[in-house]
């Protein structure tokens, strides 16, 4: 059973910074237990509010259901309340279901629903699925926005009414308007995440909006810098998160947009580069070349 109630789970989500932390694999692309857990030993000794086991960046699209228990199911034990651990739900409505019961019994304290597999839907079918993962399970949820499962105003005030386990809203879409339009509407009812591509670019204007966290991919590789970084957000000190995008965010987001899936691989880089290897991205994404290596090694520099 979770260690706490899905309110309280939103609460400290939106209390300090969040984590995807990568899954690791070997050279055959069999998921590497041990190096997980190690690393995830030393991430939970960081202080952050959440760590979403077998995420994106962990590569949940490349799991099997069976492979994602038992990531999660690491993570719980290896964090040992530490730290609270977010598991994922998603694909069809049915395995997101399977999926949240799962990471239920596996003792997670909240499920990350995201986007259903491929298909295109309207407002009645999503808040259908919200609402099934939302039943199946005791769970505080944050829903995932983004992709193909983009949620109005409407629809999400409707699923806050009938589900109290709803509890946090994950934007990846980046459409302020609509951020103003929800936050304007449901204020504190929910917890409200930062989730675009290196979530550190929009932290700061974000925090305008009631966006008081988000998850940072960079954190696996520079956990101190990615906390520092958000203290100067949460200070609001522009001086400094400037300083820092221009000298080394944007610089690395230039290397991540040179290839399509390297939002995820860039992250497996920079364990590489700073001595914590996890080995490779699992197909159809790809890994970096020795060149593109060698470039975010240099950019990283003394960061580590």
């Amino acid at each position: 059973m979770s260690r706490m109630t899905p309110v309280e789970f939103a609460r400290t989500l939106g209390s300090g910074l969040l984590s995807f932390p990568v899954t690791h694999f070997n050279d055959d692309y069999s998921v590497n237990e041990n190096a997980y857990r190690d690393n995830l030993g030393r991430l939970a000794d960081y202080k952050v509010s959440g760590l979403f086991a077998a995420g994106g960046t962990g590569e949940f699209f490349s799991l099997t259901p069976a492979e994602i228990d038992r990531v999660v199911r690491a993570c719980v034990e290896e964090t040992r309340g530490r730290t609270p651990v977010i598991a994922p739900a998603g694909q069809g409505t049915a395995l997101a279901v399977e999926l949240a019961r799962a990471a239920e019994a596996a003792g997670a304290d909240g499920i990350l629903l995201l986007p259903p597999y491929l298909v295109g839907s309207e407002q009645a079918g999503l808040a259908a699925h919200v609402e099934a993962v939302c039943r199946a399970t005791g769970l505080g949820v944050i829903v995932y926005n983004r992709a193909n499962a983009q949620l109005n105003e409407q629809t999400l005030a409707g699923l806050c009414a009938r589900n109290p386990n709803l509890v946090g809203f994950k934007d990846g879409v980046g459409d302020v308007e609509l951020m103003t339009r929800i936050y304007a509407g449901l204020g504190d009812r929910l917890t409200y995440v930062g989730g675009l591509p290196t979530a550190e670019t929009y932290a700061l204007p974000y925090l305008e909006m009631g966006v008081t966290t988000y998850s940072s991919a960079i954190f696996n590789f520079l956990p101190e810098w990615a906390l520092s970084f958000y203290d100067m957000v949460r200070r609001r000190d522009r001086d400094a998160v400037y300083r820092e995008l221009r000298e080394f965010v944007l610089p690395y987001i230039a290397i991540r947009n040179r290839k399509r899936g390297y939002a995820v691989s860039i992250v497996k880089a920079g364990m590489t580069a700073v001595g914590r290897h996890a080995g490779p991205v699992r197909p159809p994404l790809t890994d970096f070349d020795a060149a593109e290596l060698a470039e975010l090694k240099a950019l990283i520099g003394d960061r580590r």
